[in-house]
This record gives structure tokens, C-alpha cells and sequence, in this order.
């Protein structure tokens, strides 16, 4: 098939790889000729395990262009897939701006039966506004064409996001149409070799799933995150009780680990999109709200146990960072809960030596130069050099290479032998065995 994807950021990019991968022709187009004429030489935005070597392989082999012209683009597809960024308004309503005026582009070229794909996340109610806008630029140039939109949002896990699509959970089509729904079950019969996992619905309520499972995986965490805090004040240790609840098949093990917060460009945007439509429903989203505010308060919750462990002036102190992505496997820094940390530590005097798997370039390009200059943030060449001559050591993100460190050789470059960690990945017992001081999220020794 051939296929239009309107976008290269981190859906579009990986919706469309996926897809040519399949054998499909793609053509993915954005607006930024810069992007392009990098992705044309290999190179990619984003950090996502397996996908430049995708991308390349795609290219190689004929099946994946990438193009500035959506016109051109157009001429030769039957699906167009919207896979542009909804970032939030301030409002916290999702700002439809790009997707909107991708439907006008649309509208201004179509010439032939084309489904239209809403891939990005957006509100229940979208999909009607790409059809008005796209009908009221064929109204402009009187002419009749017919045309479908679909609601297919994306369920991708960053890190892991080329193992989701190609092997999903659900492939959730929300359409009225016969003949959208059969273009569709054609394009996802390869996703459905070994069993069907296509669910079809109607638009909105397609629309709707995306928000609502999202919303509640941020429930979970904020739900977990709740008991650990209470734990803390209970001398109750969390891990016991997470292992206790999970083992009920009803809850579940998953998204039930008790940390610092979760961030990202999916949770924290997708649940105060939801409030924000619930509102314009004049409907009160008391458990949401509540998910939200949780989630704030615990992203400072680092900070407020090195102020109970050093007092609120810092000055003088040092603290190694451990990193800054707001998940493993990515280097997406989008409400991470390490810029939070790193705001409040530096804004209470401290110093801070920072290091990350594969977020430090991303790093230096967002954090604040006067931070780099003023040498308050040193980002490290290596976990370790991260430590040296700090005063404790606070573990924000959970890469693999920070699971088992050398305890050993941490003592002896840390001025104090205090850890703080943010993901509960350490044991309590075994950190006091080795001559730590150490304090968790909800953990008790």
C-alpha cells in the first residue's frame, strides 16, 4: 500500500518505519526541511532503540522517502496518517493547531478517495473538526471528493516502541465506515498473523480509549505512589505491600512500582487534556485531578528528603545525579521529574554533577546556560565522576548500568555515603550492609 505519514517526530517517524517495513510504500513528510534533509542522510530526531537502523534499512530498500511536499505526497496514497505533536495549551487543553492545519493542507490538495488517520493523541471530538475543516476547503474549491477520517491512536511505549507496534497488544480502529474499516483491516493484516488484535469502534470512542488508558496507567502510579508516601509516615515498607497487592490478578504487578514521579510527553499531557474536557462538560474529574496533583507533589518528593537529611540551605553541598530522561531507554527529558530536582536543588544552593546513559546531549541543549556557566550543573563524562566528592547520591532514572553499581568503589569517592533513591532499586538491607545511608520511597530498612 501507499502510504502518507504527516510528521517525523516520535509517532509519525516510528508509525511510519513500521509500515515500510511491512513492505508498504511510505512517504513521510514534515514541514522542517532540516529534519528532512537529515533523515534523507540517515540521521534521526529521537532516541528510540532499533529505529535508525530501521529507518535505514527502509531507505536503502526504496520503501521509505521522506519529503517536505505533502502535495506530492498525497498524489500517489489513499491513507494519510496525522502524526504531529498535540503539546498542551495552558489551559492544559490539547493545542490542535498543527493537526488542524495538516486537515486544511489535506483538504487543499485531495483529489481521490483517501482515508485520513488521526494518529496523534488528540480529545474525543477531533476527528469531526478534520472532517469540517477538510470539507470546508473542498467547499473553496467546489468540487466533491469523497474521503473518511479514522481515529487510530498510538500505543507506544518509548523504549520499546518498535516492539509495541509490530507486535501489539490492540490495534484500535475507530471508524463508521465500511470501506475505511476494510483499507484498514488490509494495512494491519500483517500486525495480525497469529491472532486478530484489532478492535474496531466508533470514532470518538476511539478517541476516548487512548485518553482513558492512559489516564489510567498515570492512576496507578499516582495510586502506588500515595500508599509508598503513607508508608513512609507508617515505618510500613512498600515493597512488601506492592508485592502483596500485585500478587491479586485483579491489580496487578504492573505500573504499581512506587518512585519520583512519572513525566514524559504522554501521562502528564493526556491527563490534563482529559480534565480539561471534562470541564468543558461542566463535569467534576475528582480522581483525575487528584492523579495530577499527586504526580506534582511527588516529583518534589527527592528534594524534600534532602532538605529532612541536610536542612533547606544547601549551600555547600554536592549532589550527584543519576539520571535525567524520564525513563530508561529514551532521551526525552519532556516533564522529567530530573528537571524538577535539578530547579529546586540549584534554586536551594546546592551543586550538582549529573549523568545520563543518553540524555546529556538533550541536556545541554534545554537546561539553562547560566547553570552550565556558574558550573551549579556539571554533567559527567561517567556515572562515577557523577559522585565524586558528593554528598549523596539521588537515582532519578533507572538505566540498567545504574542496577548493580560498585558499592565499594562509591564509598570511597562519595564525601557521604548517602544514596536516595528514587526508584526503590536498591535493597534497603544489602545498602546498610555496605555502609550506606539510605532512604526510598516508601522503604524501611
Amino acid at each position: 500500500m501507499n502510504i502518507t505519514v504527516i510528521g517525523t517526530g516520535y509517532v509519525g517517524l516510528v508509525t511510519g518505519t513500521c509500515f515500510a517495513e511491512m513492505g508498504n510504500n511510505v512517504t513521510c513528510v514534515d514541514a522542517d526541511p532540516n529534519k528532512v534533509a537529515a533523515l534523507k542522510d540517515g540521521k534521526i530526531p529521537i532516541y528510540e532503540p532499533g529505529l535508525e537502523v530501521l529507518v535505514s534499512n527502509n531507505a536503502r530498500e526504496n520503501r521509505l522517502h521522506f519529503s517536505t511536499s505533502l502535495a506530492e505526497a498525497m498524489a500517489d496514497s489513499s491513507l494519510y496518517f496525522i502524526g504531529v505533536g498535540t503539546p498542551s495549551n495552558d489551559d492544559g487543553s490539547a493545542d490542535l493547531s498543527q493537526v488542524l492545519a495538516v486537515a486544511k493542507e489535506i483538504g487543499q490538495h485531495l483529489d481521490h478517495y483517501a482515508v485520513v488517520v488521526d494518529k496523534s493523541t488528540v480529545p474525543v471530538g477531533t476527528a469531526d473538526r478534520v472532517r469540517a475543516v477538510i470539507e470546508a476547503e473542498l467547499q473553496k474549491r467546489d468540487v466533491e471528493i469523497d474521503f473518511d477520517v479514522v481515529s487510530n491512536p498510538e500505543f507506544l511505549k518509548e523504549g520499546a516502541a518498535i516492539e509495541d507496534f509490530m507486535r501489539p497488544d490492540r490495534i484500535i480502529v475507530g471508524t463508521d465506515s465500511d470501506r475505511a474499516r476494510e483499507l484498514m483491516r488490509q494495512l494491519y493484516m500483517p500486525f495480525n498473523m497469529n491472532r486478530d488484535r484489532t478492535v474496531y469502534m466508533g470514532v470518538r470512542d476511539a478517541e476516548m480509549t487512548k485518553y482513558a488508558a492512559n489516564a489510567m496507567l498515570a492512576t496507578k502510579i499516582s495510586f502506588i505512589n500515595e500508599i509508598a508516601n503513607l508508608c513512609d509516615c507508617l515505618d510500613v515498607d512498600v515493597e512488601n505491600v506492592r508485592r502483596g497487592i500485585g500478587s491479586d490478578s485483579r491489580i496487578g504487578y504492573s505500573y504499581i512500582y512506587p518512585g519520583c514521579g512519572y513525566g514524559g510527553s504522554c501521562f502528564p499531557k493526556d491527563v490534563k487534556a482529559l480534565i480539561h474536557l471534562a470541564e468543558s462538560c461542566q463535569y467534576d474529574s475528582q480522581v483525575l485531578r487528584s492523579v495530577d496533583e499527586r504526580n506534582k507533589r511527588q516529583q518534589r518528593v527527592l528534594f524534600e528528603k534532602i532538605c529532612q537529611r541536610f536542612g533547606s540551605d544547601l549551600s555547600g553541598i554536592t549532589i550527584g545525579v543519576w539520571g535525567l530522561a524520564f525513563k530508561p531507554g529514551t532521551d526525552d527529558l519532556r516533564e522529567a521529574t530530573s528537571l524538577v530536582l535539578l530547579h529546586d536543588l540549584i534554586g536551594a544552593g546546592a551543586r550538582v554533577k549529573a549523568y545520563d546513559p543518553i540524555a546529556m546531549d538533550a541536556a545541554r541543549k534545554l537546561l539553562p546556560k547560566a547553570w552550565f556557566d556558574n558550573c551549579d550543573l556539571v554533567l559527567a563524562d561517567h556515572q562515577y565522576d557523577a559522585l565524586k566528592a558528593a554528598d549523596a547520591m539521588v537515582l532519578v532514572t533507572e538505566w540498567k548500568p545504574f542496577r548493580t553499581p560498585d558499592f565499594m568503589a562509591m564509598k570511597k569517592i562519595m564525601k557521604q555515603p548517602v544514596v536516595i533513591d528514587g526508584r526503590n532499586q536498591y535493597d534497603p538491607q544489602q545498602m546498610s550492609e555496605a555502609g550506606f545511608e539510605y532512604l526510598g520511597i516508601g522503604r524501611r530498612g
